[in-house]
């Protein structure tokens, strides 16, 4: 039979994993990085790496709604799938029903 499978188990997983790694990102934020000036010896020092941490954040934060996206998408997939199987599995079910009915042997 020519055609694809899709591997229902394995988009749910992606989805997940995803998922996974958006809840990551949000328990350990980037401008935790950042620490007080003394920390690091020299104010302009303290000053750049605040400054990566506010744009790298930002760019995290941006990763993390595109993120949220595909988990999404992927959900859609899934649901969309067992909805199309589910439906060709009724209506092959009222084939054999109706094939059935016309012969009294197979009843």
């Amino acid at each position: 039979m020519d055609g694809f499978r899709v591997d229902l188990t394995a988009l749910t997983h992606a989805s997940e994993g995803v998922r996974d790694t958006i809840d990551a990102m949000n328990r350990r934020k980037v401008s935790d990085i950042d620490s007080p000036a003394d920390a690091f010896g020299h104010d302009r020092l303290a000053t750049t790496v605040a400054e990566f941490c506010d744009r790298w954040n930002e760019g995290v934060s941006n990763l993390t709604e595109d993120a949220k996206e595909i988990s999404g998408r992927l959900d859609h997939c899934v649901q969309a799938y067992r909805h199309t199987d589910e439906a060709a599995r009724a209506h092959f079910e009222g084939i054999l029903q109706r094939a059935g009915g016309d012969d009294p042997a197979a009843q």
